[in-house]
């Protein structure tokens, strides 16, 4: 059972370390890595297929697959230079060897000489005009600068620039605008980075066990004894997923009884750049308790089970909250407020981000509210996180800006995986919306 695996996987290994040392540029031959190395050409195929998921090699329209370089993952939450050229529109007016460098902060040059200094560090950005002096402190200091409102720089601030690698950087826009665009690209990093996927919650080092169509009952009970597992995936000879099954599935049945014919036939399965939260989705709609994790090829790199799922979105609830997302910004707004006989509700004002077109509320910020409303009145009493199933939502009475609403979510149904729930939106005592969420707890 294990052999086969190992063979194929020495064969990987191989292949890959072959690849790892061919230089960046080198054109790539299935036909001939396979004759220079002694596998087939299938074997060849799919190995750099494989390099081409790790990022080793890429293929390219009428060129073939050549060796390029491998890109490290950045911080998400720092910009380059080079990013921030595309961000502002801007063109690089010197010191263009240090647009791969990353900047942590960016300083607006709004006062005297003197007191900028105070604020400028290395790997900083400087946003100013058409300041001589500031350019030449800035690059002095390690950091960068950006010229706004189309202005040029001197000769001599460029040849430093060139010679300390630190970009200079021009563009159009004002200042504070510019400054607003930046911004904006690093906050909608952060948001991105709160985004958990599948790949940040595998565990790389662990081994992945799993099982083939021709192996017996007999091969699955020795690895349950080892693993203490009590379901495995089941994978054909390219590591593709067609079945799973469980230590139930076995009960009753012959040693010699193939995997094949006992195993549930085409599982789930989840990609490892899918979101942790869609993952969670699947598994409570589904009502399965582990998921194989598939790379771009379909191949299985590993599996997740729901309480690795619960716990990840338990560690998202407890992190700061570092960019704001819409919805955020929205609900941020209304303040939890209790009536006499102690029953939530919540109250807030429409705001000029909560217009349509027309002057009137959007009805996507009103349902957005009311379901946040309903995911809080449930964590009251049901600690985890809601998987919504259906909303209905009817808007009786248009809002304008400036109303004061108050929203009023009740439970009608609360068990431990399901939960249905009223919401009514009133303003000045008259019914303006109202709506029904159901939603599953996970």
């Amino acid at each position: 059972m294990q052999a086969g695996n190992s063979e194929l996987q020495t064969k990987y290994e191989k292949i890959t370390q072959y690849i790892q040392s061919l230089s960046v540029g080198t054109r790539l031959s299935v036909r001939q890595m396979a004759e220079d190395l002694d596998v087939s050409e299938g074997t060849a195929y799919r190995a750099i297929k494989e390099a081409e998921n790790l990022g080793l090699v890429s293929t390219k329209r009428r060129i073939g697959t050549i060796r390029v370089e491998k890109k490290e993952e950045r911080q998400i939450d720092k910009l380059t230079f080079a990013e921030i050229v595309n961000v502002v529109e801007g063109v690089v007016l010197g010191g263009s060897a240090g647009l791969g460098k990353t900047l942590n902060k960016f300083v607006i040059g709004a006062m005297q000489l003197e007191a900028m200094i105070k604020y400028i560090e290395r790997d900083n950005l400087l946003i100013v005009g058409n300041r001589v002096q500031a350019h030449m402190c800035a690059l002095g200091q390690g950091a960068g600068v950006l010229i706004t409102g189309g202005f040029d720089t001197t000769p001599e601030v460029k040849e430093l620039a060139d010679e300390l690698a630190l970009p200079i950087i021009g563009c159009t826009y004002d200042t504070f605008t510019v400054a607003t665009m930046i911004n904006r690209a690093i906050e909608d990093r952060l948001i991105k980075k709160q985004i958990m996927r599948v790949e940040d919650i595998i565990r790389k080092d662990a081994p992945v066990y799993s099982l083939k169509e021709t192996d017996t009952v007999k091969d699955m009970q020795k690895l349950v004894e080892k693993t203490t597992h009590t379901r495995y995936p089941v994978v054909d000879n390219d590591r593709k997923p067609v079945g799973m099954i469980t230590t139930k599935d076995i009960i009753g049945t012959k040693p010699g009884q193939s995997i094949g014919s006992l195993m549930t036939s085409n599982p789930l399965t989840i990609s490892v750049k899918a979101s942790v939260a869609s993952a969670g989705h699947m598994m409570v709609w589904e009502g399965i308790e582990l998921l194989p994790v598939v790379g771009t090829d379909h191949r299985m790199i590993s599996v997740i089970s729901r309480k690795d799922v619960m716990k990840a979105m338990q560690l998202m609830q407890k992190q700061p909250q570092h960019g704001e997302t819409y919805e955020y910004q929205i609900w941020s707004g209304f303040e939890e407020l209790r009536d006499k006989d102690g029953k939530l509700y919540f109250r807030g004002a429409i705001t000029p981000p909560m217009i349509n077109f027309e002057g009137i509320v959007s009805e996507g910020v009103l349902s957005t509210l009311m379901t946040r409303a309903a995911y809080r009145a449930v964590h009251e009493h049901k600690k985890g996180d809601l998987i919504v199933d259906s909303s209905s939502h009817y808007f009786l009475v248009p809002l304008q800006i400036d109303d004061e609403i108050d929203i009023v979510p009740v439970i009608i149904e609360l068990s431990r995986r399901f939960c249905k729930i009223d919401i009514e939106m009133v303003c000045k005592g008259t019914r303006v919306a109202r709506g029904m969420l159901t939603a599953r707890i996970l």
